[in-house]
């Protein structure tokens, strides 16, 4: 069964997951349209700083955090001027962790449905005098919104399975930064296989049931036409 420890490691990983991933459809959505329109030599750049946790080891973006946002470090050195001291080994040195890490997840989605959408129905809104905003959240929204969701579902879940970023950057502090996955680890080092089999069997029903959910909605999402 779980105990205190578990629980509170479950409680902080789906809070960190919660606030990550409204700050990464906050942040990837504007970041997502420009990339889904722009014409800039700089798209190329930035899709690859993007997708770039799809393929470096997370202790290496996760080493890199470490030092950036240290005492020596450029981020560090700004939010300890700002009296906030610094990041790492902290709840909010989490949450900026795991948005790196897991904003191509979101990023990606979005631009495809952005891309999808086509020329035809921000026509069709600039015929009727729409300004960039009302087209924005009456027509793209809209006809995004299985990218939305799909963006959103793959940010939540991947934030909650992270473990190299988040141990590199939170450590393992009980009720402040220690996740889900490094209770799990920890388990494991002190060769309590039942507790690690709870905890795991958890993420692996998580994570199954909201890939189901999502792929069922996905098969029945009707096509929006706002429009029309």
């Amino acid at each position: 069964m779980l105990n205190a420890s578990d629980l509170g490691a479950l409680y902080l990983t789906f809070k960190v997951a919660s606030i990550a991933t409204l700050l990464l459809l906050l942040l990837g959505t504007p970041l997502a349209w420009w990339l889904a329109r722009t014409r800039s030599h700089w798209k190329g750049v930035i899709n690859a700083v993007v997708a770039l946790p799809l393929v470096l080891p997370p202790t290496v973006l996760g080493f890199y955090l470490l030092v950036l946002m240290g005492p020596a470090g450029v981020v560090g050195k700004f939010t300890s001027s700002l009296g906030f001291g610094t990041l790492p080994f902290t709840f909010t040195g989490l949450i900026v962790a795991s948005v790196l890490y897991s904003l191509p997840f979101v990023v990606q989605p979005l631009q495809a449905a952005f891309t999808s959408i086509g020329e035809q129905p921000l026509e069709a809104a600039a015929t009727l005098r729409a300004g960039p905003l009302d087209t924005f959240f009456s027509v793209v929204v809209p006809l995004a919104k299985p990218g939305f969701l799909t963006a959103g579902i793959l940010g939540f879940t991947h934030t909650v399975g992270e473990f190299g970023v988040v141990l590199m950057v939170g450590g393992n502090i009980p009720d402040r930064t220690r996740v889900v996955s490094v209770q799990i680890y920890n388990h494991v080092e002190a060769l309590e296989y039942t507790q690690a089999h709870w905890l795991a069997g958890i993420l692996v029903l998580f994570s199954f049931s909201v890939l189901l959910v999502l792929y069922t909605v996905l098969k029945t999402q009707p096509v929006a036409h706002p429009l029309k």
